[in-house]
């Protein structure tokens, strides 16, 4: 072989290696959501991963996987390499799922994963569909007494709505059942048609509802009126101990660097302070937190250590 071609052969090979690596670029990094597209959880986790993608240098992209309550998208999460290429946006049904469900929930909120960010938190809304006629909390409480209500939408059992649900039946002296959904968009939707009476949401989930007058707000589960909803009466005003707070958290796999922690950490401190991203989460009905990621282990483990006392009190166990 002359010195030519193998000169020719060389700059082959050189350009034959190097194109593909120039094409694959930055590994990407994928947020997984538990629960399927078109939920609050989905909505707010593709506005952040638009936002970080150029602050972190590589695309970001959502992937849902939805199932057993955001079992198995938190499982799948749990399991993957902790190399800062997978994480999971999760509200706060993740901190409470494993005390709910009998299988299929074998994950540890707390051990399994490594807290990053706490975007913000928002209260829960108990809503009626507008045929239903209901209007208060005590329409709807009359309504259940009377076997008029049989049923509340949630979006699916574990989560704070089911809380939300017993604690209004136990208060209330009612006993409506709960109607378990794959998350929030399925509840609105039968909502809307009048399939059901009555929901337990977020109110990002039917903030665009609520203006049109298509759903109606009957009662939010903080103690004092929300920021955000303030002319919807709390449940604590019609003497019912009925108080849940939902929150959102952004993590990654256990043993995560802690300097890629605090990169995304600080991105997303970031993110959450844009003025666009403020609007939205004034349209979905959040407070902004955000903070350190021992702000969200904080939250994670008050909340799994709470509501594993609620699970047992009022019984609440699904297969």
């Amino acid at each position: 072989m002359t010195t030519l071609s193998r000169r020719a052969l060389g700059i082959g090979l050189a350009a034959g290696l190097s194109a593909p690596a120039l094409a694959q670029g930055p590994r990407p990094l994928t947020i997984v959501v538990a629960y399927p597209a078109g939920g609050d959880t989905d909505a707010l986790a593709r506005i952040y991963a638009e936002k970080l993608s150029p602050r972190l240098g590589r695309p970001v992209v959502v992937e849902n996987r939805s199932g057993a309550s955001g079992a198995v998208g938190s499982i799948h999460v749990a399991r993957a390499a902790p190399d800062g290429d997978t994480l999971l946006m999760a509200p706060s049904t993740f901190a409470i799922v494993p005390h709910v469900l009998r299988r299929g929930a074998n994950y540890d909120p707390v051990a399994d994963f490594t807290p990053i960010h706490m975007p913000g938190t928002t209260p829960l809304l108990l809503v009626a569909s507008r045929q239903s006629g209901l209007r208060t909390i005590a329409d709807v409480v009359a309504a259940a007494k009377a076997g008029r209500i049989t049923g509340y939408g949630s979006p699916g059992t574990g989560s704070p709505m089911t809380f939300m649900g017993e604690m209004f039946n136990r208060t209330a002296g009612i006993q409506v059942q709960e109607i378990a959904y794959r998350g929030v968009a399925p509840i609105v939707n039968d909502l809307l048609a009048g399939t059901i009476a009555i929901g337990n949401v977020t109110p990002g989930a039917v903030a665009p509802h609520l203006l049109a007058g298509t759903i109606v707000p009957v009662a939010v589960t903080e103690r004092a009126r929300s920021a955000v909803l303030p002319e919807v009466p709390t449940f604590v005003e019609a003497g019912l101990e009925v108080e849940v707070q939902a929150w959102w958290g952004l993590y990654g796999p256990r043993g995560l660097p802690d300097a890629f922690v605090a990169q995304v950490n600080a991105q997303m401190e970031e993110v959450v302070r844009m003025a666009e991203v403020q609007e939205r989460h004034r349209a979905f009905g959040i407070v902004t937190t955000g903070g350190a990621p021992a702000a969200l282990a904080a939250r994670t483990r008050a909340d799994w250590d709470r509501f594993g006392r609620l699970a047992r009190e009022l019984n609440i166990q699904a297969d």
